[in-house]
């Protein structure tokens, strides 16, 4: 996907840009800029991790349900999970609705190729190469990524910042959307 992603930008002829990555996006993002720095003029990263391991139990037994259902279910079923999983409280109907209609779309092979490329996605030994300014913005309540693998990745980036989001899950610039725009704003104009 970091291929992709820098074919592109040469093919729009962007020698550096600023790259903003939720997830699995942030993956792609920390690739690009581990592998093809002179593109990435900075990073920020929204709940990313060098490397998904479940945080607890609870959270290991969702990732093997989504799993089991990903082979057996239909992809509402999928959807309904995963969306329950970033959108826990009951005033977050609307947007849980709305992402599992967006996520049942998804075709089968397409989200398990995304699933599968989380799983095996590790960037801890090229960390230290990425030598951009980097922000992470972190849900506090995010059930996907633990704060402690937030951490670890601010941690092994050189000069890299944490912003913690209260009351805060998994997909942060949908659940916070002011407080998401005022970090990147504020990160984006000291550039």
């Amino acid at each position: 996907m970091a291929d992709a992603a820098e074919t592109l930008l040469a093919h729009l002829g962007e020698t550096s840009v600023h790259v903003v990555g939720l997830s699995l996006g942030a993956c792609v993002a920390l690739a690009l800029a581990s592998q093809a720095p002179s593109r990435v003029r900075s990073l920020l990263l929204v709940n990313a991790f060098a490397r998904l391991r479940p945080s607890d139990t609870r959270a290991a037994f969702r990732l093997a349900l989504r799993a089991v259902l990903l082979g057996t279910a239909p992809m509402t079923t999928v959807a309904a999970l995963v969306a329950r999983t970033v959108f826990p409280r009951p005033e977050q109907e609307a947007l849980r609705q709305a992402a599992t209609a967006r996520l049942a779309r998804m075709s089968r092979r397409g989200y398990a190729a995304a699933a599968a490329a989380v799983a095996v996605f590790d960037a801890r030994a090229t960390l230290r190469d990425v030598r951009c300014p980097t922000m992470m913005v972190a849900g506090i309540d995010d059930r996907t990524v633990g704060l402690d693998a937030k951490h670890a990745l601010v941690d092994a980036i050189a000069g890299a910042r944490l912003v913690l989001v209260p009351d805060s899950g998994h997909v942060t610039n949908v659940d916070q959307p002011v407080a998401f725009n005022a970090v990147l704003r504020e990160f984006l104009s000291a550039r």
